[in-house]
């Protein structure tokens, strides 16, 4: 199975499917990853605030995989923004993940009380000249953000890591996205299991013989996100993996359209600092 990949707006390439390991222990991290190395998937999502970047550390050195072969995600925390935290803050996650680069560096929300994510970001454009990163991200931007960095910058970020599910389909921020050739990546893509009973979800999983989990992921690949599902059940880490044989038709994706009802899991951009 070859997990098809996303080409960044810097010709970097991100595997469509990944694995993300938010609220997941250091110490149950080593094994859930190690266990989704195993089933398929080589992109890891995990950031400074999870508190699990040494777990994923051990997973990825204990795999014997080539580094050239694995796409590593992390994340510069809130209390961690401005020019000089932030490159500290990078230092720090770099020791603990083992590693001499990663492939995406995110700022994790933008925070605009503080208002110092162009700082951040300046720190970021420093990292990636310096090939210490090889896309530069953002999360959790409302297009006022990003309206402010690409005014002020020449480096436009490759992907925008936001909360995305059939529950909270972000059509506007999307759209945005899209203009500006930044790529959209889902977090909460199962909003936490609240879509899994949906009619129009589990019509469809009846149907096609898949779960509803399921159903959800392939929605997001063929809207063309890059999704990130978590868990630690060694069968729901590879049945994950297993959207690639079926599609939905014009008239799921319809019906799945018609369930958006603004709900979120974790809290508005605007809001958290």
């Amino acid at each position: 199975m070859t997990i098809p990949t996303v080409t960044l707006n810097n010709g970097v390439d991100i595997p469509q499917l990944g694995f993300g390991v938010f609220q997941i222990p250091d110490d149950q991290t080593t094994v859930a990853v190690t266990a989704a190395l195993e089933a398929g998937y080589r992109s890891i999502d995990t950031a400074a605030v999870y508190g699990n970047e040494a777990g994923v550390g051990r997973a990825l050195t204990a795999s014997g995989l080539p580094r050239e072969e694995l796409f590593v995600t992390t994340k510069l925390w809130n209390a961690d923004q401005g020019y000089d935290n932030a490159l500290r803050a990078f230092d720090a996650s770099l020791a603990k993940l083992g590693l001499d680069y990663v492939d995406l560096y995110l700022i994790h929300w933008p925070t605009p009380a503080r208002d110092l994510y162009l700082e951040s970001w300046r720190a970021l454009e420093r990292l990636a000249a310096e090939g210490r990163i090889r896309a530069a991200g953002v999360s959790n931007f409302q297009p006022a953000h990003l309206d402010r960095l690409l005014d002020s910058s020449a480096l436009t970020p490759a992907v925008n890591q936001i909360e995305l599910h059939p529950g909270l389909q972000q059509d506007d921020l999307r759209a945005f996205h899209r203009q500006h050739g930044i790529a959209t990546e889902a977090w909460s893509p199962l909003a936490q299991g609240a879509v899994l009973d949906d009619q129009a979800i589990t019509k469809i999983a009846t149907r096609t013989g898949k779960t509803p989990a399921q159903v959800v992921l392939r929605w997001h690949l063929q809207l063309g996100n890059i999704v990130i599902p978590k868990s630690v059940t060694p069968s729901r880490i590879r049945q994950n993996l297993e959207v690639f044989d079926f599609e939905l038709t014009e008239e799921d994706m319809t019906s799945i359209a018609t369930i958006d009802r603004g709900l979120r899991t974790g809290p508005h951009p605007d809001q958290l600092n």
